[in-house]
Protein backbone atom coordinates (compact mmCIF):
# COMPACT_ATOMS: atom_id res chain seq x y z
CA UNK A 1 0.00 0.00 0.00
CA UNK A 2 1.77 3.10 -1.26
CA UNK A 3 0.45 6.62 -0.83
CA UNK A 4 0.47 7.46 -4.54
CA UNK A 5 -2.16 7.82 -7.24
CA UNK A 6 -1.34 4.36 -8.57
CA UNK A 7 -1.07 2.96 -5.04
CA UNK A 8 -4.61 3.96 -4.03
CA UNK A 9 -6.13 2.32 -7.11
CA UNK A 10 -6.23 -0.93 -5.09
CA UNK A 11 -9.11 0.42 -3.03
CA UNK A 12 -9.91 -2.90 -1.36
CA UNK A 13 -6.58 -3.09 0.49
CA UNK A 14 -6.90 0.46 1.87
CA UNK A 15 -10.50 0.01 2.89
CA UNK A 16 -9.67 -3.32 4.56
CA UNK A 17 -7.03 -1.42 6.58
CA UNK A 18 -9.68 1.07 7.73
CA UNK A 19 -8.41 3.98 5.61
CA UNK A 20 -10.98 6.03 3.69
CA UNK A 21 -10.04 6.98 0.14
CA UNK A 22 -11.30 9.96 -1.87
CA UNK A 23 -14.76 9.34 -3.32
CA UNK A 24 -13.93 11.55 -6.30
CA UNK A 25 -11.54 11.30 -9.25
CA UNK A 26 -8.38 12.89 -7.81
CA UNK A 27 -6.66 13.23 -11.19
CA UNK A 28 -9.69 14.91 -12.78
CA UNK A 29 -9.92 17.40 -9.91
CA UNK A 30 -6.19 18.14 -10.21
CA UNK A 31 -6.48 18.74 -13.96
CA UNK A 32 -9.42 21.13 -13.54
CA UNK A 33 -7.66 23.01 -10.76
CA UNK A 34 -4.43 23.42 -12.74
CA UNK A 35 -6.37 24.72 -15.71
CA UNK A 36 -8.18 27.44 -13.71
CA UNK A 37 -7.17 27.66 -10.01
CA UNK A 38 -9.54 29.38 -7.60
CA UNK A 39 -7.64 28.91 -4.31
CA UNK A 40 -3.90 29.19 -3.66
CA UNK A 41 -2.44 28.51 -0.22
CA UNK A 42 0.99 29.64 1.04
CA UNK A 43 2.61 27.50 3.73
CA UNK A 44 2.35 23.82 2.86
CA UNK A 45 2.83 22.40 6.38
CA UNK A 46 0.83 20.15 8.68
CA UNK A 47 -2.13 22.22 9.87
CA UNK A 48 -2.77 23.25 6.27
CA UNK A 49 -2.60 19.71 4.97
CA UNK A 50 -5.01 18.14 7.47
CA UNK A 51 -7.33 21.05 8.30
CA UNK A 52 -7.55 23.33 5.25
CA UNK A 53 -6.89 20.42 2.90
CA UNK A 54 -9.59 18.50 4.78
CA UNK A 55 -12.09 21.31 4.24
CA UNK A 56 -11.44 21.30 0.49
CA UNK A 57 -11.62 17.50 0.42
CA UNK A 58 -15.06 17.62 2.03
CA UNK A 59 -16.33 20.28 -0.39
CA UNK A 60 -15.18 18.22 -3.38
CA UNK A 61 -16.66 15.01 -1.96
CA UNK A 62 -20.01 16.72 -1.35
CA UNK A 63 -20.11 18.24 -4.84
CA UNK A 64 -19.84 21.84 -3.59
CA UNK A 65 -16.77 22.38 -5.78
CA UNK A 66 -14.85 20.50 -8.45
CA UNK A 67 -11.50 22.12 -7.66
CA UNK A 68 -8.85 21.69 -5.00
CA UNK A 69 -6.10 23.91 -3.61
CA UNK A 70 -2.84 24.96 -5.23
CA UNK A 71 -0.13 24.64 -2.56
CA UNK A 72 2.83 27.04 -2.42
CA UNK A 73 5.82 26.66 -0.08
CA UNK A 74 7.67 29.88 0.71
CA UNK A 75 10.30 28.73 3.20
CA UNK A 76 11.27 25.04 3.22
CA UNK A 77 11.41 23.82 -0.37
CA UNK A 78 12.39 20.31 0.77
CA UNK A 79 8.75 19.89 1.85
CA UNK A 80 7.69 19.97 -1.80
CA UNK A 81 10.46 17.59 -2.89
CA UNK A 82 10.12 15.11 -0.03
CA UNK A 83 6.47 15.17 1.02
CA UNK A 84 4.42 16.37 -1.93
CA UNK A 85 6.08 15.16 -5.13
CA UNK A 86 6.86 11.52 -4.12
CA UNK A 87 3.29 11.04 -2.88
CA UNK A 88 1.48 12.73 -5.80
CA UNK A 89 0.33 15.49 -3.40
CA UNK A 90 -1.79 13.03 -1.40
CA UNK A 91 -2.06 13.35 2.38
CA UNK A 92 -2.84 10.60 4.89
CA UNK A 93 -4.86 12.39 7.60
CA UNK A 94 -4.95 10.69 11.02
CA UNK A 95 -7.36 12.00 13.65
CA UNK A 96 -6.36 11.04 17.19
CA UNK A 97 -9.34 10.30 19.42
CA UNK A 98 -9.38 10.37 23.22
CA UNK A 99 -10.37 6.68 23.40
CA UNK A 100 -7.16 5.69 21.59
CA UNK A 101 -8.80 4.97 18.25
CA UNK A 102 -7.85 6.79 15.07
CA UNK A 103 -9.78 7.94 12.03
CA UNK A 104 -7.70 7.59 8.87
CA UNK A 105 -8.38 9.11 5.45
CA UNK A 106 -6.45 9.91 2.28
CA UNK A 107 -7.08 13.47 1.06
CA UNK A 108 -6.84 14.25 -2.64
CA UNK A 109 -7.64 17.96 -2.55
CA UNK A 110 -4.07 19.31 -2.74
CA UNK A 111 -3.70 19.44 -6.48
CA UNK A 112 -0.35 21.07 -7.20
CA UNK A 113 2.74 21.94 -5.15
CA UNK A 114 4.93 24.89 -6.17
CA UNK A 115 8.08 26.38 -4.67
CA UNK A 116 7.90 30.17 -4.32
CA UNK A 117 11.35 30.62 -5.86
CA UNK A 118 11.80 33.60 -8.14
CA UNK A 119 15.24 32.19 -8.98
CA UNK A 120 13.61 29.05 -10.44
CA UNK A 121 11.99 30.23 -13.71
CA UNK A 122 9.67 27.25 -14.18
CA UNK A 123 8.19 27.56 -10.68
CA UNK A 124 8.06 31.36 -10.75
CA UNK A 125 6.42 31.52 -14.17
CA UNK A 126 3.80 29.00 -13.06
CA UNK A 127 2.92 31.21 -10.09
CA UNK A 128 2.65 34.26 -12.34
CA UNK A 129 0.39 32.31 -14.69
CA UNK A 130 -1.91 31.45 -11.78
CA UNK A 131 -2.05 35.00 -10.44
CA UNK A 132 -3.02 36.61 -13.75
CA UNK A 133 -6.02 34.26 -14.01
CA UNK A 134 -9.14 36.44 -13.48
CA UNK A 135 -10.98 33.49 -11.87
CA UNK A 136 -8.59 33.20 -8.91
CA UNK A 137 -10.74 33.95 -5.86
CA UNK A 138 -8.57 33.65 -2.78
CA UNK A 139 -5.08 33.12 -1.48
CA UNK A 140 -4.62 31.93 2.09
CA UNK A 141 -1.70 31.54 4.49
CA UNK A 142 -0.34 29.37 7.29
CA UNK A 143 3.25 30.64 7.37
CA UNK A 144 3.25 31.51 11.13
CA UNK A 145 3.29 35.04 12.49
CA UNK A 146 7.04 35.23 11.85
CA UNK A 147 6.34 35.01 8.13
CA UNK A 148 4.75 38.49 8.21
CA UNK A 149 7.57 40.15 10.17
CA UNK A 150 9.56 42.78 8.28
CA UNK A 151 11.46 44.47 11.13
CA UNK A 152 13.57 43.58 14.15
CA UNK A 153 12.96 44.72 17.73
CA UNK A 154 14.60 48.07 16.97
CA UNK A 155 12.25 48.68 14.05
CA UNK A 156 14.87 48.20 11.32
CA UNK A 157 14.18 45.98 8.34
CA UNK A 158 15.71 42.52 8.55
CA UNK A 159 18.60 42.23 6.07
CA UNK A 160 16.67 39.74 3.89
CA UNK A 161 13.69 42.13 3.80
CA UNK A 162 15.94 45.05 2.88
CA UNK A 163 17.33 42.90 0.06
CA UNK A 164 13.77 42.25 -1.16
CA UNK A 165 13.05 45.99 -1.07
CA UNK A 166 16.23 46.77 -3.00
CA UNK A 167 15.70 43.99 -5.58
CA UNK A 168 12.11 44.88 -6.40
CA UNK A 169 9.31 42.62 -7.66
CA UNK A 170 11.44 40.74 -10.19
CA UNK A 171 13.60 38.96 -7.59
CA UNK A 172 11.62 38.48 -4.38
CA UNK A 173 12.94 36.08 -1.75
CA UNK A 174 10.86 36.09 1.43
CA UNK A 175 7.12 35.37 1.59
CA UNK A 176 5.85 38.94 1.83
CA UNK A 177 7.88 40.10 -1.17
CA UNK A 178 6.84 37.01 -3.15
CA UNK A 179 3.15 37.65 -2.53
CA UNK A 180 3.43 41.39 -3.22
CA UNK A 181 5.22 40.67 -6.50
CA UNK A 182 2.51 38.20 -7.54
CA UNK A 183 -0.21 40.70 -6.64
CA UNK A 184 1.62 43.20 -8.86
CA UNK A 185 1.38 40.70 -11.72
CA UNK A 186 -2.37 40.44 -11.09
CA UNK A 187 -2.69 44.22 -10.97
CA UNK A 188 -0.86 44.63 -14.26
CA UNK A 189 -2.93 41.91 -15.93
CA UNK A 190 -6.20 43.71 -15.25
CA UNK A 191 -6.55 44.90 -11.64
CA UNK A 192 -8.49 41.71 -10.92
CA UNK A 193 -10.06 41.40 -7.44
CA UNK A 194 -8.80 38.89 -4.85
CA UNK A 195 -9.15 37.94 -1.18
CA UNK A 196 -5.82 37.65 0.66
CA UNK A 197 -6.70 35.62 3.75
CA UNK A 198 -4.38 34.84 6.65
CA UNK A 199 -5.27 31.65 8.51
CA UNK A 200 -2.36 31.93 10.91
CA UNK A 201 -2.86 31.58 14.63
CA UNK A 202 -2.21 35.18 15.63
CA UNK A 203 -4.26 38.15 16.71
CA UNK A 204 -5.61 40.43 13.93
CA UNK A 205 -3.90 38.23 11.37
CA UNK A 206 -5.50 39.93 8.37
CA UNK A 207 -4.35 43.32 9.58
CA UNK A 208 -0.77 42.07 10.03
CA UNK A 209 -0.73 40.55 6.54
CA UNK A 210 -2.18 43.70 4.98
CA UNK A 211 0.36 45.93 6.73
CA UNK A 212 3.30 43.81 5.55
CA UNK A 213 2.17 43.65 1.91
CA UNK A 214 1.31 47.35 1.65
CA UNK A 215 4.60 48.26 3.35
CA UNK A 216 6.53 46.24 0.77
CA UNK A 217 4.57 47.89 -2.07
CA UNK A 218 5.19 51.38 -0.68
CA UNK A 219 8.92 50.70 -0.36
CA UNK A 220 8.97 49.52 -3.97
CA UNK A 221 7.06 52.64 -4.96
CA UNK A 222 9.73 54.83 -3.31
CA UNK A 223 12.35 53.08 -5.44
CA UNK A 224 10.34 53.44 -8.62
CA UNK A 225 9.57 49.73 -9.10
CA UNK A 226 5.79 50.22 -8.90
CA UNK A 227 3.42 53.16 -9.22
CA UNK A 228 1.02 54.77 -6.76
CA UNK A 229 -1.86 53.08 -8.56
CA UNK A 230 -0.61 49.65 -7.41
CA UNK A 231 -0.56 50.80 -3.78
CA UNK A 232 -4.09 52.21 -4.25
CA UNK A 233 -5.23 48.82 -5.64
CA UNK A 234 -3.91 47.05 -2.53
CA UNK A 235 -5.57 49.58 -0.22
CA UNK A 236 -9.00 49.29 -1.87
CA UNK A 237 -10.76 46.44 -0.06
CA UNK A 238 -13.32 46.22 -2.88
CA UNK A 239 -10.38 45.11 -5.03
CA UNK A 240 -8.03 43.34 -2.60
CA UNK A 241 -9.47 42.30 0.75
CA UNK A 242 -7.59 41.01 3.78
CA UNK A 243 -10.17 39.03 5.79
CA UNK A 244 -9.42 38.32 9.44
CA UNK A 245 -9.75 34.78 10.72
CA UNK A 246 -9.42 32.59 13.80
CA UNK A 247 -8.06 29.07 13.41
CA UNK A 248 -7.89 26.38 16.08
CA UNK A 249 -6.76 22.78 15.75
CA UNK A 250 -3.93 21.23 17.74
CA UNK A 251 -1.61 19.60 15.19
CA UNK A 252 1.53 18.16 16.80
CA UNK A 253 4.55 16.86 14.92
CA UNK A 254 4.16 13.39 13.36
CA UNK A 255 4.09 10.78 16.13
CA UNK A 256 6.22 7.63 16.07
CA UNK A 257 3.25 5.67 17.45
CA UNK A 258 1.09 6.74 14.49
CA UNK A 259 3.86 5.85 12.05
CA UNK A 260 4.18 2.37 13.60
CA UNK A 261 0.41 1.84 13.41
CA UNK A 262 0.34 2.79 9.72
CA UNK A 263 3.30 0.54 8.92
CA UNK A 264 1.67 -2.33 10.82
CA UNK A 265 -1.47 -2.16 8.66
CA UNK A 266 0.62 -2.16 5.50
CA UNK A 267 1.23 1.46 4.45
CA UNK A 268 4.73 1.75 2.94
CA UNK A 269 7.25 4.64 2.83
CA UNK A 270 5.37 6.61 5.48
CA UNK A 271 8.21 7.50 7.88
CA UNK A 272 8.83 11.14 8.84
CA UNK A 273 11.76 13.09 7.40
CA UNK A 274 13.77 16.01 8.74
CA UNK A 275 14.41 18.60 6.04
CA UNK A 276 17.52 20.73 5.61
CA UNK A 277 15.62 23.53 7.38
CA UNK A 278 14.88 21.23 10.33
CA UNK A 279 11.19 20.72 9.53
CA UNK A 280 10.00 17.42 11.00
CA UNK A 281 7.29 16.26 8.59
CA UNK A 282 5.78 13.05 7.25
CA UNK A 283 3.49 11.86 4.45
CA UNK A 284 0.86 11.54 7.20
CA UNK A 285 -0.43 14.27 9.51
CA UNK A 286 -1.79 13.51 12.99
CA UNK A 287 -4.08 15.93 14.81
CA UNK A 288 -6.96 16.19 17.26
CA UNK A 289 -10.55 15.98 16.04
CA UNK A 290 -11.97 19.33 17.27
CA UNK A 291 -11.32 22.20 14.88
CA UNK A 292 -12.57 25.73 14.41
CA UNK A 293 -12.15 28.21 11.57
CA UNK A 294 -13.95 31.56 11.67
CA UNK A 295 -13.44 33.90 8.69
CA UNK A 296 -14.53 37.44 7.94
CA UNK A 297 -16.77 37.12 4.88
CA UNK A 298 -15.07 39.63 2.60
CA UNK A 299 -14.25 38.06 -0.78
CA UNK A 300 -14.45 40.53 -3.68
CA UNK A 301 -14.06 37.86 -6.37
CA UNK A 302 -16.33 35.21 -4.84
CA UNK A 303 -15.22 32.20 -2.80
CA UNK A 304 -15.70 28.47 -2.28
CA UNK A 305 -18.75 27.56 -0.14
CA UNK A 306 -16.61 27.17 2.98
CA UNK A 307 -19.59 27.17 5.33
CA UNK A 308 -20.60 23.79 3.86
CA UNK A 309 -17.39 22.35 5.36
CA UNK A 310 -18.09 23.79 8.82
CA UNK A 311 -16.31 27.15 8.53
CA UNK A 312 -18.01 30.04 10.34
CA UNK A 313 -18.36 32.91 7.84
CA UNK A 314 -19.08 36.14 9.70
CA UNK A 315 -18.06 39.79 10.24
CA UNK A 316 -14.76 41.20 11.49
CA UNK A 317 -15.99 42.05 14.99
CA UNK A 318 -17.17 38.48 15.53
CA UNK A 319 -13.85 37.05 14.31
CA UNK A 320 -12.07 39.36 16.74
CA UNK A 321 -14.29 38.29 19.63
CA UNK A 322 -13.79 34.57 18.91
CA UNK A 323 -10.04 35.08 18.67
CA UNK A 324 -9.95 37.02 21.97
CA UNK A 325 -12.03 34.34 23.66
CA UNK A 326 -9.63 31.58 22.60
CA UNK A 327 -6.32 33.38 23.02
CA UNK A 328 -7.00 35.29 26.24
CA UNK A 329 -9.21 32.87 28.16
CA UNK A 330 -10.25 29.50 26.83
CA UNK A 331 -7.17 27.79 25.37
CA UNK A 332 -3.85 29.60 24.96
CA UNK A 333 -3.34 30.84 28.56
CA UNK A 334 -4.02 27.31 29.82
CA UNK A 335 -1.52 25.85 27.36
CA UNK A 336 1.18 28.34 28.38
CA UNK A 337 0.74 27.59 32.10
CA UNK A 338 0.98 23.85 31.41
CA UNK A 339 4.02 24.43 29.19
CA UNK A 340 6.17 26.30 31.71
CA UNK A 341 5.18 24.25 34.75
CA UNK A 342 5.40 21.05 32.72
CA UNK A 343 9.03 21.75 31.83
CA UNK A 344 9.91 22.59 35.45
CA UNK A 345 8.13 19.51 36.82
CA UNK A 346 9.70 17.14 34.27
CA UNK A 347 6.70 16.35 32.10
CA UNK A 348 7.11 15.56 28.42
CA UNK A 349 3.43 15.16 27.45
CA UNK A 350 0.79 17.86 27.90
CA UNK A 351 -1.97 15.27 28.36
CA UNK A 352 -0.16 13.75 31.37
CA UNK A 353 -0.18 17.12 33.11
CA UNK A 354 -3.97 17.04 33.28
CA UNK A 355 -3.67 13.99 35.57
CA UNK A 356 -1.66 16.18 37.97
CA UNK A 357 -4.17 17.51 40.57
CA UNK A 358 -2.42 20.87 41.03
CA UNK A 359 -1.89 21.54 37.31
CA UNK A 360 -5.43 20.46 36.50
CA UNK A 361 -6.71 22.85 39.16
CA UNK A 362 -4.44 25.63 37.89
CA UNK A 363 -5.94 25.59 34.39
CA UNK A 364 -9.47 25.48 35.85
CA UNK A 365 -8.64 28.59 37.87
CA UNK A 366 -7.01 30.46 34.95
CA UNK A 367 -9.84 29.82 32.47
CA UNK A 368 -13.28 29.17 33.96
CA UNK A 369 -12.66 31.01 37.25
CA UNK A 370 -10.45 34.05 36.51
CA UNK A 371 -10.82 34.46 32.75
CA UNK A 372 -14.56 33.87 32.35
CA UNK A 373 -15.82 36.98 34.22
CA UNK A 374 -14.12 39.24 31.65
CA UNK A 375 -14.29 37.00 28.56
CA UNK A 376 -15.64 38.45 25.33
CA UNK A 377 -18.62 36.36 24.25
CA UNK A 378 -18.48 36.10 20.45
CA UNK A 379 -22.09 34.98 20.10
CA UNK A 380 -21.45 32.22 17.56
CA UNK A 381 -19.52 29.98 20.00
CA UNK A 382 -20.15 29.57 23.73
CA UNK A 383 -17.04 30.43 25.82
CA UNK A 384 -18.20 28.02 28.55
CA UNK A 385 -18.68 25.13 26.12
CA UNK A 386 -15.39 25.94 24.39
CA UNK A 387 -13.31 25.97 27.58
CA UNK A 388 -15.10 22.85 28.87
CA UNK A 389 -14.09 21.00 25.69
CA UNK A 390 -10.51 22.27 26.01
CA UNK A 391 -10.14 21.17 29.64
CA UNK A 392 -12.12 17.93 29.54
CA UNK A 393 -11.58 16.62 26.01
CA UNK A 394 -8.80 18.34 24.08
CA UNK A 395 -5.87 18.85 26.46
CA UNK A 396 -6.30 15.52 28.36
CA UNK A 397 -6.37 13.47 25.12
CA UNK A 398 -3.61 10.93 25.94
CA UNK A 399 -3.05 10.15 22.27
CA UNK A 400 -2.12 13.72 21.34
CA UNK A 401 1.71 13.68 21.29
CA UNK A 402 2.00 17.36 22.26
CA UNK A 403 4.79 18.47 24.57
CA UNK A 404 5.22 21.31 27.05
CA UNK A 405 8.60 21.97 25.42
CA UNK A 406 6.94 22.72 22.06
CA UNK A 407 4.29 24.97 23.57
CA UNK A 408 6.88 26.85 25.68
CA UNK A 409 8.49 28.16 22.47
CA UNK A 410 8.41 31.99 22.12
CA UNK A 411 6.53 32.47 25.42
CA UNK A 412 7.84 36.04 25.76
CA UNK A 413 5.91 36.87 22.58
CA UNK A 414 2.69 35.32 23.91
CA UNK A 415 2.22 36.33 27.56
CA UNK A 416 1.06 39.84 26.65
CA UNK A 417 -2.05 38.62 24.86
CA UNK A 418 -2.56 35.38 26.85
CA UNK A 419 -2.46 37.03 30.29
CA UNK A 420 -2.04 40.76 29.77
CA UNK A 421 -5.47 41.22 28.16
CA UNK A 422 -7.30 39.62 31.10
CA UNK A 423 -5.22 41.65 33.55
CA UNK A 424 -6.10 44.87 31.68
CA UNK A 425 -9.79 43.88 31.66
CA UNK A 426 -9.72 43.51 35.46
CA UNK A 427 -8.02 46.89 35.84
CA UNK A 428 -10.69 48.47 33.63
CA UNK A 429 -13.47 46.79 35.65
CA UNK A 430 -12.13 47.00 39.22
CA UNK A 431 -9.29 49.54 39.11
CA UNK A 432 -6.70 46.80 39.64
CA UNK A 433 -6.20 43.05 39.17
CA UNK A 434 -5.46 42.22 42.81
CA UNK A 435 -8.18 39.57 43.05
CA UNK A 436 -6.28 37.37 40.54
CA UNK A 437 -4.22 34.45 41.89
CA UNK A 438 -3.86 31.76 39.21
CA UNK A 439 -2.76 34.17 36.46
CA UNK A 440 0.01 35.71 38.64
CA UNK A 441 0.99 32.13 39.54
CA UNK A 442 1.28 31.29 35.83
CA UNK A 443 3.47 34.36 35.25
CA UNK A 444 5.63 33.52 38.28
CA UNK A 445 5.90 29.99 36.86
CA UNK A 446 7.20 31.37 33.56
CA UNK A 447 9.85 33.39 35.40
CA UNK A 448 10.81 30.26 37.38
CA UNK A 449 10.99 28.31 34.09
CA UNK A 450 13.48 30.86 32.72
CA UNK A 451 16.04 29.67 35.30
CA UNK A 452 16.29 26.35 33.38
CA UNK A 453 16.22 24.24 36.55
CA UNK A 454 13.59 21.61 37.31
CA UNK A 455 11.87 21.31 40.69
CA UNK A 456 14.21 18.42 41.56
CA UNK A 457 17.29 20.54 40.79
CA UNK A 458 18.15 19.03 37.38
CA UNK A 459 18.98 21.42 34.56
CA UNK A 460 16.87 21.54 31.39
CA UNK A 461 17.15 23.37 28.08
CA UNK A 462 14.86 26.34 27.47
CA UNK A 463 12.70 26.23 24.34
CA UNK A 464 13.63 28.74 21.61
CA UNK A 465 12.55 32.32 22.36
CA UNK A 466 13.73 35.57 20.74
CA UNK A 467 14.11 37.17 24.20
CA UNK A 468 15.75 34.16 25.89
CA UNK A 469 19.23 35.72 26.21
CA UNK A 470 17.88 39.05 27.43
CA UNK A 471 15.55 37.46 29.99
CA UNK A 472 18.09 34.99 31.40
CA UNK A 473 20.62 37.83 31.71
CA UNK A 474 18.05 39.86 33.68
CA UNK A 475 17.69 36.94 36.12
CA UNK A 476 21.46 36.58 36.64
CA UNK A 477 22.46 35.83 40.20
CA UNK A 478 19.27 34.01 41.20
CA UNK A 479 19.92 30.50 42.52
CA UNK A 480 17.28 27.87 43.17
CA UNK A 481 17.46 26.90 46.83
CA UNK A 482 18.78 30.33 47.82
CA UNK A 483 15.80 32.70 47.89
CA UNK A 484 18.08 35.38 49.35
CA UNK A 485 19.72 35.63 45.89
CA UNK A 486 16.53 37.24 44.65
CA UNK A 487 17.17 40.97 44.92
CA UNK A 488 14.48 42.38 42.63
CA UNK A 489 15.74 40.99 39.31
CA UNK A 490 12.15 40.49 38.08
CA UNK A 491 11.16 44.15 38.37
CA UNK A 492 12.38 45.11 34.90
CA UNK A 493 10.51 42.18 33.35
CA UNK A 494 7.23 42.58 35.24
CA UNK A 495 7.08 46.31 34.57
CA UNK A 496 7.79 45.87 30.85
CA UNK A 497 4.59 46.78 29.00
CA UNK A 498 6.19 45.49 25.76
CA UNK A 499 6.10 41.99 27.27
CA UNK A 500 2.81 42.00 29.18
CA UNK A 501 0.89 44.76 27.43
CA UNK A 502 0.81 46.57 30.78
CA UNK A 503 2.98 47.30 33.82
CA UNK A 504 2.08 44.54 36.31
CA UNK A 505 2.93 46.81 39.26
CA UNK A 506 0.48 49.43 38.05
CA UNK A 507 -2.07 46.61 37.73
CA UNK A 508 -1.48 45.75 41.39
CA UNK A 509 0.01 42.27 40.92
CA UNK A 510 3.74 42.85 40.37
CA UNK A 511 4.57 42.31 44.03
CA UNK A 512 2.32 39.24 44.17
CA UNK A 513 4.24 37.66 41.27
CA UNK A 514 7.55 38.46 43.00
CA UNK A 515 6.37 36.85 46.25
CA UNK A 516 5.21 33.73 44.41
CA UNK A 517 8.49 33.55 42.51
CA UNK A 518 10.48 33.66 45.77
CA UNK A 519 8.39 30.73 47.04
CA UNK A 520 9.01 28.83 43.78
CA UNK A 521 12.81 29.09 44.18
CA UNK A 522 12.94 28.16 47.89
CA UNK A 523 14.52 24.77 47.19
CA UNK A 524 13.86 21.29 45.75
CA UNK A 525 10.13 20.60 45.78
CA UNK A 526 9.28 24.30 46.19
CA UNK A 527 7.40 24.46 42.88
CA UNK A 528 5.10 21.63 43.92
CA UNK A 529 4.64 23.13 47.39
CA UNK A 530 3.78 26.55 45.94
CA UNK A 531 1.23 25.10 43.53
CA UNK A 532 -0.39 23.21 46.42
CA UNK A 533 -0.50 26.38 48.51
CA UNK A 534 -2.30 28.47 45.90
CA UNK A 535 -4.45 26.00 43.92
CA UNK A 536 -4.33 22.75 45.88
Amino acid sequence: MKLTLSGIKDRAAWEAAGIRLPSYDVEAVAAKTKEAPVWVHFGAGNIFRIFIGGLADRLIAEGATDKGITCVETFDFDVVDKIYVPYDNLVLAVTLKADGSTDKAVLGSLTEAIKAQSAAPEQWNRLKEIFVNPGLQMISFTITEKGYALTNAEGSYFPFIQADIDNGPEKPGAAMAVVTALLYERFQAGKYPLAVCSMDNCSHNGEKLQASITTMAKEWQKKGFVGEDFVAYLEDEKQVSFPWSMIDKITPRPADSVCRELEKIGVEDIAPVITSKKTFIAPFVNAEGPQYLVIEDKFPNGRPELEKAGVYMTDRDTVNRVERMKVTTCLNPLHTALAVYGCVLGYDLIADEMKDPELNRLVHEIGPVEGMPVVTDPGILSPKDFVDEVINVRIPNPFMPDTPQRIATDTSQKVGIRYGETIKAYVAKDGDAKKLTAIPLAIAGWCRYLLGVQDDGAAFELSPDPMAAELTEALAGIEVGKPETYTGQLKGILSNANIFGTDLYEAGIGEKVEDMFKELIAGPGAVRATLKKYVG
